[in-house]
């Protein structure tokens, strides 16, 4: 009679959208312990448990890499429409929302990213359209409810208005590398925001 061995058997291996996730999550790991400068293919491979021919058919030049863990990791903050009837306390429950994420990537974008944009010749606010514009339907279709309702007066929601209340939390954030307080994101919509639309 004999025995089943009790030996592992070999790894299962990934593919696809499994493989391609486990490297970006690796690169930003890689990113925020060790800056873009001393990030390699080589470092991105080993943390995802595969081999730098894999992670150099993907992506082929570094910034692509970083770029995509990015948007990747900004990924995992959706924002979740509050609908709360009142423009005032719906934009207050999405800068909560943002609060947390905001200070993720302000402290990788101060500390870590210096490099890739000096490599890559581009600017923060590039970047950050890639990754925070994408939730900019949720924004849009809070203050389109609040100028439906008659709450506010439309003509004075110019764009730089409207993105005001978000612009001041990024600023907060990357100014003091912290999360803002929630009575000073109050502050900002009830002192500064919605008197300037109503």
């Amino acid at each position: 009679m004999h025995l089943a061995s009790e030996e592992p058997g070999p790894k299962r291996r990934r593919h696809g959208a499994e493989l391609k996730t486990a490297v970006l999550d690796a690169a930003w790991d890689e990113l925020r312990e060790h800056g873009y400068a001393a990030l390699t293919f080589a470092a991105v491979a080993q943390r995802a448990g595969t081999s730098r021919p894999v992670v150099n058919r993907h992506w082929a030049a570094r910034e692509t890499l970083v770029r995509d863990a990015i948007i990747r990791a900004s990924d995992r903050f959706s924002l979740v429409d509050p609908d709360t009837g009142s423009l005032g306390e719906d934009t207050i429950a999405l800068l909560e929302q943002l609060n947390g994420a905001f200070t993720v990537f302000a402290v990788t974008m101060t500390a870590h990213l210096a490099a890739y944009f000096e490599e890559t010749g581009t600017t923060p606010a590039e970047l950050r359209t890639s990754v925070i514009d994408q939730r900019w339907s949720v924004i849009e279709s809070v203050t389109r409810r609040a100028i439906e309702r008659g709450e506010i007066d439309g003509s004075k929601l110019t764009p730089r208005i409207a993105r005001l209340p978000y612009d001041l939390l990024r600023h907060e954030v990357l100014m003091n590398l912290e999360p803002m307080s929630s009575p000073d994101i109050r502050e900002i919509v009830e002192t500064i925001f919605i008197p300037l639309i109503t």
